[in-house]
């Protein structure tokens, strides 16, 4: 790859920011839940340059930009938020209740710009636009996609991903080798006692009681059981028992989530779950059942695709921030178990905003910024894989 092919891809993509801000607008203003995406999908469709399109995941699509041979992956997300619009934006969302309040409006016209650009300029490899749907709630849109098998029969040698990050000051890159998302798993927990009236409890066995003291011992999980050094992260988020101030229920359940940056923790916390769980209700005479439910894995940088893409973003006028991880998840994690990826954090704010607030609006500058991250990891994969 030339400096002068870098130079190209660039100015071409410039040339295409109007048009991806337009179809921005149009995407925030008619957000979509996950699984319901198919509006969406048409809309990100009609902008794309004509390709080779796959339908994938229900709601989903992989466009091929580009000839035949091995191919570089790059993804945007197509679903919005159960979330209620206060930016006071001119181009609000026209749906009560729904809102693109993660950023992934900005992704899919940053993705479409891209797309644009190699389709015009032409590309060290064919492109694959991969429209996922499903990022924001269970069954996993990208764990569909891979499983679906679209990226081996299109033969995609890595995947590249862009998020904002409003933690991040505008302009700003973290381009972060190995760990760099938490795996997330979801736990209900069901504490089965014996029910009576309140008046005398020294009959029953109580659920609720029970349920109190296993939350507090699940803490000492991580602060007694996980290395100080290690990032995890056990949250008891919902907590359900009984109908009635005089009646001690039969049961008792919590909810909640357990995060880890490294596999081993991962594995090691859910044995120690279930076995806390079945020993604290056994010490109170009941019986607990553990539910676990296996979210998405680490979202794991490859290291050499990492270092590849750093000196790229710095060409291309982006500075690069420090490491940065976190305990969030993102499906996009599938991809990486899979095949060498690459997640980018690209700042917009550097202040308190937070993703997922009803007043997150990163302004349409940050379209170029998101496209430009896209395009220095795709130029990096195409040099390391294909």
């Amino acid at each position: 790859m030339t400096d002068r092919h870098l130079s190209a891809l660039a100015a071409a993509l410039d040339e295409e920011l109007p048009a991806a801000a337009a179809l921005r607008r149009r995407v925030h203003a008619r957000p979509c839940l996950s699984g319901a995406e198919a509006p969406t999908r048409a809309l990100v469709l009609a902008a794309l340059p004509a390709g080779s399109t796959t339908k994938v995941a229900d709601t989903g699509a992989v466009v091929r930009i580009g000839g035949p041979g091995p191919a570089v992956a790059v993804r945007a997300e197509l679903d919005a938020l159960a979330v209620t619009e206060k930016t006071g934006a001119t181009w609000t969302s026209e749906h009560p209740g729904l809102m693109h309040a993660c950023g992934h409006d900005v992704h899919l016209a940053a993705l479409t710009a891209l797309a644009r650009a190699v389709d015009r300029t032409g590309g060290p490899a064919p492109l694959l636009a991969v429209l996922q749907p499903r990022e924001e709630t269970y069954p996993s849109g990208a764990r569909d996609i891979v499983e679906d098998g679209i990226l081996d029969r299109e033969q995609c040698r890595s995947v590249i991903g862009a998020h904002v990050q409003p933690l991040l000051p505008a302009g700003t890159v973290a381009c972060t080798p190995g760990g760099v998302n938490a795996s997330s798993d979801e736990f209900t927990v069901t504490v089965h006692g014996r029910s009576g009236h309140a008046a005398y409890p020294h009959l029953t066995r109580d659920p609720v009681v029970t349920l109190a003291h296993l939350v507090v011992a699940l803490q000492s999980l991580v602060s007694r059981g996980t290395d100080p050094m290690s990032h995890v992260v056990l949250s008891v988020t919902t907590l359900t028992a009984g109908t009635a101030a005089n009646v001690i229920p039969a049961t008792a359940q919590a909810r909640g989530t357990l995060r880890a940056l490294g596999t081993g923790d991962r594995d090691t916390l859910h044995t120690r779950l279930a076995e806390v769980c079945a020993l604290v209700a056994q010490a109170h005479g009941c019986t607990a059942e553990v539910d676990l439910t296996r979210g998405e894995p680490v979202l794991d940088n490859d290291a050499a695709l990492t270092a590849a893409t750093r000196p790229l973003l710095g060409s291309l006028g982006l500075r690069i921030g420090d490491d940065l991880r976190s305990a969030g998840s993102d499906d996009f994690s599938f991809f990486c178990a899979q095949l060498p990826s690459l997640m980018l954090f690209v700042g917009t704010h550097g202040g308190t905003e937070q993703l997922h607030s009803p007043t997150f609006l990163p302004p349409d500058e940050r379209i170029r910024d998101v496209a430009h991250a896209m395009l220095a990891g795709y130029l990096a994969a195409a040099e390391l894989h294909t």
